[in-house]
């Protein structure tokens, strides 16, 4: 029988002669408790709005893309590149052509990013998702159409209800030199805005058009900037991401949706580790209650140390009986805790009891919560192992404080 847990179980259950040391020894669990159902719902937290933030990126951003390693663009005559658009396993394929080009809509000019994709890069659920005005059409009877990022229709006041208007694109003709007619030295191309897109603030800048029509304004025939793809559901895109590397070689990087975009990602996590550090810190404050909790119990048990004592046990045996008091405040809080914390999380991701304010944000109506089993491993461990520590620190020093009292005595 393990006799110091023993002694602290029935401890920590029985009521102490001092009745301030029950309720010291509550505030503690409950500063535990506390502690650990904040920082799992936190957790929590993040964890819905970093799904939010990347799933609403996933729906534009591709699943795989290949890149050039050097410079900016590469021809797409090699065999491999026709062997991955006939792969049973690829959903949507889309060589992609993007430069910089200059805007013109009536008075105004805007300088932008086109994009030139094929029109069936995206299937038409996750295209119509992105659009606020208009819709996603990049032809019409044969008639090259633009998809227009936020910015750009801002900046050019471009109203979507006035469809005869065309955007004048203009491009820098490759190989010519300076000369007596500005108009000579540009390529230029005129083309309907169908839908206006607003997603993200990386993509505000783009005119998506088809790749047809960024070749005809960029001068670029048989070069592409990247291939975008996705990929059929089950797929394993780490497993196919590096196949694909092997056999492309060291000219080309293929790039995952972190890959593209690895500060989004970075900024997301980094957000989360900082805030739960810094409520980590709060919690070791409440933590210390059980310092305070162990304190008294030892001076409230002192006639029972004695009689230990004088029945063979040792300073060990006394700090191990304290030492598992602590823990099993920490233990029991933390328990507590984590099951409020759970609670709470599926309330609010089923009913939604904590909503955004009206008209704050179109895109969600109550804060999303997303429960990891890890985050609760994560959450019982650091909270169990602060407590712990403590606990150790507490009553090796209340025992040592004992042992004076009894050399005054």
């Amino acid at each position: 029988m393990n006799l110091p847990f023993l002694f602290a179980k029935r401890y920590l259950f029985s009521r102490k002669s001092v009745n301030a040391i029950n309720i010291i020894s509550s505030i503690s669990v409950i500063g535990v408790m506390v502690s650990s159902a904040a920082l799992i719902i936190l957790l929590s937290s993040f964890n819905g709005m970093e799904e939010l933030i990347l799933s609403m990126y996933s729906k534009f951003a591709p699943e795989l893309k290949i890149e050039p390693k050097k410079g900016k663009l590469f021809a797409t005559k090699d065999p491999v590149f026709e062997e991955l658009r006939k792969d049973p396993r690829v959903v949507h394929y889309s060589e992609v052509l993007q430069e910089k080009v200059l805007l013109q809509y009536a008075n105004k000019q805007y300088i932008a990013s086109i994009k030139g994709v094929e029109p069936d890069a995206l299937n038409k659920a996750t295209a119509d998702s992105i659009i606020v005005d208009g819709a996603y059409q990049l032809t019409r009877d044969s008639t090259a159409l633009a998809v227009l990022g936020a910015s750009v229709q801002a900046n050019l006041a471009i109203a979507m209800q006035n469809g005869s208007e065309q955007i004048q694109v203009y491009s820098p003709r490759k190989g010519v030199k300076s000369t007596s007619n500005p108009a000579e030295e540009f390529n230029i191309r005129s083309i309907k805005p169908s839908g206006v897109l607003r997603y993200q603030q990386d993509f505000d800048n783009l005119i998506i058009t088809p790749i047809s029509f960024a070749r005809e304004v960029l001068g670029e025939y048989d070069r592409v900037s990247s291939i975008e793809f996705y990929l059929k559901e089950h797929t394993d895109i780490n497993l196919f991401e590096k196949a694909l590397q092997k056999k492309l070689g060291e000219d080309y990087l293929v790039k995952n949706r972190e890959e593209q975009n690895p500060t989004l990602y970075k900024n997301v996590r980094v957000e989360r580790w900082v805030v739960f550090f810094i409520l980590t810190l709060i919690s070791i404050i409440a933590i210390f209650n059980i310092v305070g909790s162990l304190t008294m119990l030892v001076l409230d048990k002192q006639k029972d140390m004695t009689i230990l004592k004088s029945l063979g046990g040792d300073n060990s045996l006394i700090q191990r009986i304290f030492f598992y008091e602590g823990l099993m405040i920490s233990v029991g809080g933390c328990i507590l805790g984590l099951c409020i914390g759970a609670g709470f999380n599926y309330i609010q991701s089923t009913y939604g009891i904590i909503r955004v304010e009206d008209g704050a944000n179109a895109i969600l109506d109550s804060y999303p919560m997303v429960s990891r089993w890890t985050d609760y491993i994560l959450v019982f461990i650091t909270v169990t192992s602060i407590s712990g520590l403590v606990s150790y620190f507490s009553a090796k020093a209340s025992v040592k404080e004992l042992n004076k009292l009894k050399t005054t005595d």
